[in-house]
């Protein structure tokens, strides 16, 4: 994901990834960084202090329109994950799940 997400990147862009869950492979070239001017910045996030945190979401919190989290993911109770990870695994969902534990 992230290697399509350079290449198709903008001249001049700054691309920003967090986490691993794709691996830490990146099948790519440098051409998107030399020839474009594309930069990778990466962040940190497990030592970041919360207050940092909390500004960061903030900020990104009115950027993106709450409907789109709604077509990229869903909200289970934990009394449906076996369910829930069966239908994933079966390749009959997509997207994100988030599991509240208190439901």
């Amino acid at each position: 994901m992230l290697a399509g997400v350079l290449s198709s990147t903008s001249y001049g862009g700054t691309v920003v990834a967090c986490g691993n869950a794709g691996g830490m492979e990146l099948p790519t070239t440098v051409a998107p960084f030399i020839l474009r001017g594309v930069r990778l910045v990466g962040i940190e996030s497990v030592r970041t202090p919360t207050a940092v945190r909390i500004d960061a979401w903030d900020a990104l919190s009115g950027l993106v329109p709450r409907e789109l989290f709604d077509t990229v993911g869903r909200e289970i109770a934990l009394a449906d994950a076996v369910a829930t990870a069966e239908a994933l695994l079966a390749g009959e969902m997509t997207g994100r799940v988030v599991v509240d534990v208190r439901r």
